[in-house]
């Protein structure tokens, strides 16, 4: 049975309003803050680290059984924006190789290889993985047009709560 999934913006708006209201009750002002008071919210830990991936592998997300693990590839020029796309498939539980299926004993570059010859596979045989990069890239945007605004217009945490007692 092939489920029709829609765009909508006010899902991914509302997923970045509650992302950036646990951002404010953490004290969180940075994306890295933002991603670990996510992990503690969740209760399940979110680590950060970076590797060598595949070609045009700019980021992944890898599932374990007790954690998250967000990697980002290595000398990455827009960190920030791979680091809350990634973000945004945790937040929406977006589908995923389980980490456990393909790490027994491989190195970090055939972990990066296989992952991203199962996400090819995927894009071709249903739309639901360009559904959920549409949802990562919208949210990423958005989330990272909410920060900048937090870090340009000064403390960040009693911006967001006024920007919250607005609307």
């Amino acid at each position: 049975m092939t489920r029709t999934l829609t765009r909508s913006y006010r899902r991914v708006a509302a997923a970045v309003d509650a992302v950036c209201a646990v951002a404010a009750d953490s004290d969180a002002t940075t994306l890295d803050a933002v991603v670990h008071a996510i992990g503690r919210e969740r209760g399940r830990e979110i680590e950060i680290t970076s590797a060598r991936l595949g070609p045009g592998v700019c980021g992944q997300r890898r599932r374990y059984p007790e954690r998250d693990v967000i990697v980002l590839a290595e000398a990455l020029p827009g960190r920030d924006h791979t680091l809350a796309h990634e973000l945004g498939h945790i937040v929406f539980a977006h589908e995923g190789a389980p980490a456990e299926e393909v790490t027994l004993a491989a190195s970090d570059d055939l972990i990066a290889y296989m992952l991203s010859q199962r996400s090819h596979q995927e894009i071709v045989e249903d739309g639901a993985d360009e559904h959920a990069e549409w949802e990562a890239e919208t949210f990423a945007a958005m989330l990272m047009t909410r920060l900048r605004v937090f870090t340009n217009r000064g403390a960040g945490v009693s911006v967001l709560r006024f920007d919250e007692a607005l609307g």
